[in-house]
């Protein structure tokens, strides 16, 4: 069983970056639109699927997801579009020199 990283776009346009074990991403979705969950996405609803990943081995999965939940507003927005060379861009450090 592998495991999905995916990201909500919330009625208050932030995002929520979150997993879900299985292979079907609908029934998470769900939950979060109908209040299952108590955190970020319960008083931010509706929610909706802008982006997601499927990853065969959990751990990575799990560090994909701790990986983009520290990204900018910016670097998220790039991703929703799959737009790589944005992304990089994003991914240079800030006041340093590129190696």
């Amino acid at each position: 069983m592998g495991i999905y990283v995916y990201m909500l776009r919330c009625a208050d346009n932030s995002f929520y970056v979150g997993s879900a074990t299985g292979h079907d991403l609908s029934p998470r979705i769900g939950q979060h639109n109908a209040g299952a969950y108590p955190g970020y996405t319960f008083t931010r609803r509706p929610v909706v699927l802008v982006w997601s990943q499927y990853f065969d081995r959990i751990t990575d999965g799990i560090a994909a997801e701790r990986q983009i939940k520290g990204w900018s507003r910016k670097k998220k927005q790039a991703l929703i579009k799959s737009d790589w060379s944005e992304i990089s861009r994003l991914a240079r450090r800030r006041g340093g020199s590129e190696k």
